[in-house]
């Protein structure tokens, strides 16, 4: 029985590409293919998938690692890629969390997305082998720890220092020794600098909802 492929991508260029490398695998069946990953969710509540190919940053009220949560809760045996063309720093973490078995850089496509469907459908999960690096300022994106991109992703959001601290359980001499620390590695002059530049990169998406 080939296994039963949902979609989720808003890039219609994108969508049929998985389409295609879905119609074009005897091992595939297209259950469905959306442009939203609210609508691949829902699909995914009332039906059965066997894979789910997930974009990231989706237009709608759920981007799609909310959506990949939701859908782990509810089908916890149906398999999720996670694919996305941004860099940003906490995605594959947050993926790893949730119990996305594999992600895939659109940019950077190491393997094509045929390869990681059918290694992911063997029981493999598929990550990059290595974390994608980005220049910021005088500093690489890999040199920045898990704490300071939590810090960076609550920075870009527009939070005050106290508030970082409120919501990570922190001091917030704590918080403000971080943002000086990232100050340091990247040569910017003000937090606001560093949270414009990161956002703008792609880096730091901040709060997607």
């Amino acid at each position: 029985m080939p296994y039963k492929t949902v979609i989720a991508e808003d890039f219609k260029m994108i969508r049929q590409v998985f389409e295609a490398a879905v119609n074009e695998s005897d091992n595939y069946e297209l259950a469905a293919s959306f442009p939203t990953a609210q609508q691949a969710m829902e699909w995914c509540e009332k039906h059965h998938a066997d894979l789910v190919l997930m974009d990231v940053l989706i237009p709608g009220s759920m981007n799609g690692l909310d959506a990949a949560r939701r859908i782990k809760e509810v089908s916890p045996d149906t398999k999720i890629i996670i694919v996305t063309s941004m860099p940003e720093l906490s995605y594959e973490r947050q993926a790893r969390e949730i119990g996305v078995e594999s992600f895939w850089q659109k940019e950077v496509q190491e393997q094509t997305i045929q390869e990681i469907m059918d290694r992911t459908m063997a029981g493999e999960s598929v990550y990059p082998g290595t974390q994608q690096k980005v220049n910021i300022g005088e500093a690489v994106s890999t040199e920045f720890t898990d704490r300071e991109i939590d810090i960076l992703k609550e920075l870009v959001s527009g939070a005050s220092n106290a508030e970082i601290a409120e919501k990570l359980g922190l001091k917030e001499p704590t918080v403000k020794m971080h943002i000086k620390n990232m100050l340091q590695k990247t040569g910017y002059r003000s937090r606001l600098e560093l949270a414009v530049k990161v956002r703008h990169m792609g880096l730091i998406i901040g709060d997607m909802e």
